[in-house]
């Protein structure tokens, strides 16, 4: 294994458009001491071929095809042809910033292992970028310049899936693709939350993030709202609920009604608040739905807030503060 050697680890189907910009990218990097492992997950494009030119002009370049079907199955069957002592991930509709594995090198030996680089991000789209776009990769920049991603990590995935790094041995340690469970990215930001991999503060843009209306993440069912939802519940129970303590679900929204029956599914009692008045003493899924007051009656409750607006999630959050109560403790934000 050589000593400084990253392995960029790239499941790919019909990318075509994209995919070169995605290998010059790489080509392009101030380090230069990188293998990229390319998986063809099935493409039915020139994909497989664009890169297969690539391959004959560059050894670095290693193309296989997935041993299995979907996503997974092509990022395990990459890592079990990857050598590097640092592995990354990149999606092969994106570009690296020419100082991206320069950067998170640095970055981690400086503060060694257990630690996980990151970098900022920037979206771009052809035909302009939506709100919601600018405003998570606005909201991911912000935790990441000082390395506090976790500290949100129940709104949405803290660790952008084309753009982390750590030592082989810190992801190997925490299952790395092994596990089979959708979203896989943030499946594996929650399994790096759970290992205290302490994320490394970065002030730079190492990514261009790609936005386009058929990239996978906006039209596969694997990624849909519910999905995200049974993740969040599953690493919550197993990682900050306390069971001593009176649970609280505020909002009844769809988020909020989903979460419900999740958590009546998990057999975990809750007290259900609001403070909309024309759903205070209704009751849904035979849960009696309270004003948001009955939490000052609780004894050392936990809440989970499924409000999604924003200026409603600042109100919420002083009243928080107004009881000293902390996240990620006493109250956790689901969105």
């Amino acid at each position: 294994m050589q000593h400084d050697l990253v392995s960029i680890i790239i499941p790919f189907k019909n990318t075509e458009l994209y995919i070169s910009e995605c290998v010059d990218s790489i080509l392009n990097q101030t380090h230069q001491d990188w293998e990229a492992i390319f998986v063809d997950d099935q493409s039915d494009d020139t994909s497989y071929s664009i890169i297969e030119r690539y391959t004959e002009k560059d050894a670095r370049i290693k193309l296989f095809k997935n041993k299995g079907n979907g996503i997974i199955d092509a990022l395990k069957t990459a890592f079990s042809k990857s050598s590097g002592q640092y592995i990354s991930r990149m999606d092969s509709d994106d570009i690296m910033t020419t100082m991206r594995l320069e950067t998170m090198i640095d970055g981690l030996k400086i503060y060694g292992k257990k630690h996980l680089a990151v970098g900022q991000v920037h979206y771009f789209r052809a035909d302009g970028l939506s709100d919601g776009f600018a405003r998570y990769e606005q909201w991911l920049n912000r935790l990441t310049v000082n390395g506090s991603n976790y500290s949100e990590i129940y709104k949405e995935c803290v660790i952008p899936s084309p753009c982390w790094m750590l030592h082989r041995d810190d992801f190997i340690a925490c299952d790395g693709f092994e596990p089979n469970r959708h979203p896989e990215d943030y499946d594996l930001a929650f399994r790096f939350y759970k290992a205290n991999y302490t994320c490394i503060p970065c002030n730079q843009v190492l990514l261009h993030w790609r936005d386009y209306s058929t990239r996978t993440s906006r039209t596969h069912e694997n990624y849909a709202d519910s999905s995200f939802l049974d993740l969040k519940i599953h690493y919550f129970l197993d990682l900050n609920y306390d069971s001593k303590r009176p649970l609280a679900v505020w909002g009844a929204g769809t988020k909020g009604k989903t979460l419900a029956k999740l958590l009546i599914a998990n057999k975990i009692p809750f007290y259900w608040v609001c403070d909309n008045p024309k759903k205070i003493g209704k009751h849904i899924y035979d849960q009696k739905l309270l004003n948001f007051n009955h939490l000052a009656e609780l004894k050392n409750p936990q809440s989970i807030v499924t409000v999604a607006n924003t200026d409603a999630q600042k109100e919420i959050k002083l009243y928080f503060e107004s009881h000293n109560m902390q996240s990620m403790s006493d109250y956790f934000f689901f969105c």
